[in-house]
């Protein structure tokens, strides 16, 4: 069953039907070309059957972890950096209470580390620690990552120094290279617990490996049921090629005719504060797939209503460069009365046979129109509730879509040359070994 539809109604004006069939060829020539694997980087492609192949050993070693572990932690962190954790961070965000850190649970609260430099950062996490039981995922192909490898070995030595080397040892997680890199070493030598990152698929796609499955799982959330709900969208992805029954062509078609229009930027939106990392997700997704050779459409994503009341003015009356994505949930997980107030002072009684969510739809509604007839084309994603069946197939839609668009733009979608720049340059400047005598680039 296909959750995720397409809605083109706020394109009608932007894109016509003779230009969705006009781009057609070289839609399902860029699916073709992943689903055969003859494409650039087709190397790294090991993702587009992940859900229907993944060995339920693995899933099985997750879930005997998650028991392991869970009873004896309060905290669980995860290190990682870009698709090493964004992945997990956007499910485990979307699916649990906005206020899990003061809420009482059986599974551990997920925090993060190795995705920043900050000392600050550290200094608070440590302390903490001090103050929790924790066990700790560490996830990297090489172990030498430096953001990463940082916040391990900082993490690593509190975990020694608050339980001994060997109960230390039981509460780390490995998830990284078969068989070389630094962490793989560690992880042998020290015998932590170990999950593979497979070599054919890249970090930005990793979310149905173990690089994002033992999070979300030691989390409580049900990776079963996220695995159906990708395996189910794949294979609406590889069976059809009809715009209306495969969302994934539709959204890569649409993209690129309104970026070869003009419309460089792409805002992802949605109306539930749950999904901001399901956004920062998606847009190391697309940027670090398309941002390519001086192309691509640059990845943003605003929070509304909440962004109506700032960003809300650059949209409406600003450079008319973008066009908005809406994700649209359908229904809440739950609900919540609007009080009667005989006295009216704030004048909203009139609200009192609506639903919170009816309010909301209808103020995402008034913004899907009141953009469109300013200038800015709207796609809509329609998904019917937030969950993780749901997630599952919108995880998959937007990597199986990401794929198409990259290679309809021509590029690569499946490297990321210029994420070394700023590596070689730090390198110089902190003077690590063999960076000698280097020019800054």
């Amino acid at each position: 069953m296909t959750t995720v539809k397409i809605d083109s109604v706020h394109l009608r004006q932007y894109v016509t039907d003779a230009e969705l069939e006009a781009i057609r060829p070289e839609i399902v020539n860029a699916k073709k070309m992943l689903v055969e694997g003859n494409g650039k980087g087709n190397g790294f492609l090991g993702w587009v059957d992940l859900p229907a192949t993944l060995d339920p050993a693995i899933v099985a070693s997750i879930k005997e972890d998650v028991k392991r572990l869970a009873p004896k932690a309060r905290l669980f962190v995860v290190i990682g950096i870009g698709g090493s954790y964004l992945g997990a961070r956007a499910v485990i965000e979307a699916l649990q209470s906005e206020f899990a850190s003061w809420s009482p649970s059986q599974h551990p609260f997920v925090v993060y580390a190795g995705h920043t430099l900050s000392e600050d950062y550290y200094h608070q996490l440590l302390q903490l620690l001090d103050a929790n039981d924790y066990a700790v995922a560490v996830i990297s192909k090489s172990g030498t990552t430096t953001e990463p490898a940082v916040a391990f070995r900082i993490v690593k030595d509190h975990l020694t120094r608050k339980y001994g080397a060997a109960e230390a040892s039981s509460r780390i997680i490995a998830i990284t290279d078969a068989a070389r890199g630094a962490l793989h070493d560690i992880a042998v030598e020290e015998k932590y617990p170990m999950y593979v990152i497979p070599d054919n698929v890249g970090g930005r796609f990793s979310v149905l490996t173990p690089v994002g499955l033992l999070p979300i799982a030691m989390a409580g959330f049900d990776i079963d049921r996220l695995l159906a709900g990708a395996r189910d969208m794949r294979q609406q992805c590889l069976g059809s090629d009809s715009y209306s029954e495969n969302p994934a062509l539709h959204y890569a078609a649409l993209r690129n005719i309104l970026y070869r229009k003009g419309k460089k930027v792409e805002m992802l939106v949605n109306f539930l504060p749950n999904l901001k990392y399901i956004s920062e997700w998606w847009k190391q997704l697309y940027g670090e797939s398309e941002g390519k050779e001086h192309k691509g459409i640059l990845p943003h994503s605003l929070s509304f209503t909440t962004d109506l009341h700032s960003m809300g003015q650059y949209v409406q009356d600003g450079e008319r460069l973008m066009f908005e994505t809406f994700i649209s949930v359908g229904k809440p997980a739950h609900n919540v009365a609007i009080p009667s107030d005989e006295r009216n002072l704030d004048g909203i009684n009139y609200l009192l046979d609506k639903t919170l969510n009816d309010i909301n739809h209808n103020a995402e509604q008034g913004t899907m129109i009141a953009h469109r007839n300013g200038g800015v084309p709207v796609v809509k994603i329609d998904v019917p509730s937030v969950d993780e069946y749901v997630l599952g197939q919108l995880i998959y839609f937007f990597e199986f879509a990401c794929g198409v668009s990259g290679y309809t733009l021509g590029v690569n979608p499946f490297d990321q040359p210029g994420v070394e720049a700023y590596k070689k340059n730090m390198f110089i400047l902190l003077e690590k070994p063999g960076y000698e005598g280097k020019e800054l680039v």
